[in-house]
């Protein structure tokens, strides 16, 4: 992808995500149910997460995911530092990590507008609280397949994106030297992602098993809420790689 595409990608996301984000264009975002919801779902996913936390060559990779692209934390300074600064990125930053930027305003955005819709579901539905049964019923309720696959391409791709700078020393050198200009230009939050990500998925090494599990295990999540499985949050194994017999 050129720079002038990345720079008008990444200025039509955080445009969305100005608009998803404020109260006003967005009353969703007033609901007493969505703190509630996050936290909830984050905890889930911490849960689901705990084998792969548990793995020293995968945990700093999964802490990444957990906090920096699925946590329930305020992203608008790191947002902020992009839309104000996007000329200095481009001189920077390496171009695959602007790439791994955008992915993550975009999975950011998009992983808000599902909550939204999710805690304007558990309000219609009148749940009193989260919990397994209201949250597959406003899951079921609110619907959007296609966004919610897209989601976790978007993981995916952000994971491959990843691997593919970590693979390249020059992107780690480039990476550092851009440090001292980055937080001069008031960069330093988005610096500090880029940076995160690097190191996790460098310790990880190859990245394609980890994040085919995620994708693997969240795609059976979806599944199973939309079908309403009683146990929808059950780790189900992945079937092991079909090989070709010579």
């Amino acid at each position: 992808m050129t720079s002038r595409l990345i720079d008008a990608r990444l200025l039509r996301l955080l445009a969305w995500n100005n608009r998803a984000r404020d109260p006003e264009s967005e009353p969703a975002n007033k609901l007493a149910v969505l703190p509630e919801l996050q936290r909830w779902q984050a905890k889930r996913l911490r849960a689901s997460f705990t084998d792969f936390l548990a793995d020293p060559r995968r945990c700093q990779a999964a802490e990444f995911f957990l906090t920096d692209l699925y946590g329930d934390f305020d992203v608008s300074r790191r947002d902020r530092d992009v839309e104000r600064v996007l000329p200095l990125m481009r001189r920077v930053l390496p171009e695959r990590l602007l790439e791994s930027a955008a992915d993550a305003i975009e999975l950011s955005v998009l992983s808000h507008r599902l909550d939204l819709r999710m805690a304007k579901a558990l309000t219609s539905l009148g749940a009193r609280k989260v919990c397994d049964t209201s949250y597959t019923e406003a899951y079921r309720h609110a619907g959007l397949r296609r966004l919610r696959e897209h989601q976790i391409s978007l993981i995916v791709g952000l994971g491959h994106n990843l691997e593919q700078a970590v693979s390249k020393p020059l992107i780690g050198h480039l990476l550092r030297l851009a440090r001292t200009p980055a937080k001069a230009a008031g960069l330093s939050e988005l610096q500090s992602f880029l940076e995160r990500g690097f190191a996790a998925f460098r310790a990880l090494g190859s990245a394609r098993d980890f994040v085919e599990d995620i994708a693997h295990r969240e795609r059976s999540v979806s599944e199973r809420l939309f079908s309403g499985h009683p146990r929808p949050f059950e780790v189900v194994p992945k079937p092991p790689s079909k090989t070709l017999l010579r």
